[in-house]
């Protein structure tokens, strides 16, 4: 279980890396009128990859967690425990959320008539769905709900 929830946290730093490439891109591609190549699809292809990967092992420790059964074993209680309701709740939520934004602009990529829409919804789906992992993060200093930056640094 811990080796689990040590993959889940160091996947996140790939997600995050891809995120901020295919965003960064996008940005480029929108400001500079650049044509939508096969970096850009790259980009956006391993941000959507890792985050599928991510939610396979959320699901895995989300329904193996002994925190998250204890949770579901009384939700209502859950809701008036802030780390309980995070990561039952906002960090999932946030987390679907985020992955359903990257495909629906992946897909809509494809879709896209010209460049310069490629490049928009790139930076409209890929940075709103980045915003939302930054937000979901149990970044260290947290209160209650941090966690270390790598779980060797524990």
């Amino acid at each position: 279980m811990q080796a689990l929830l040590d993959i889940h946290s160091y996947v996140r730093w790939l997600i995050l890396a891809f995120g901020v490439i295919a965003v960064i891109r996008a940005i480029m591609g929108v400001t500079g009128k650049k044509p939508y190549g096969a970096g850009d699809t790259k980009a956006g292809l391993f941000f959507m990859i890792f985050l599928d990967i991510q939610l396979l092992i959320g699901l895995v420790l989300m329904f193996t967690s002994s925190l998250t059964k204890t949770a579901f074993g009384n939700m209502g209680a859950a809701m008036g425990d802030k780390v309980l309701r995070f990561f039952t709740v906002e960090h999932t939520l946030l987390g679907i959320i985020a992955i359903a934004l990257v495909h629906i602009g992946r897909s809509k990529i494809k879709k896209a008539d010209s460049d310069a829409k490629k490049h928009k919804t790139a930076l409209i789906f890929f940075g709103l769905g980045l915003v939302l992992i930054l937000a979901m993060i149990p970044w260290p200093g947290r209160e209650l709900i941090g966690r270390a930056l790598l779980p060797s640094l524990r």
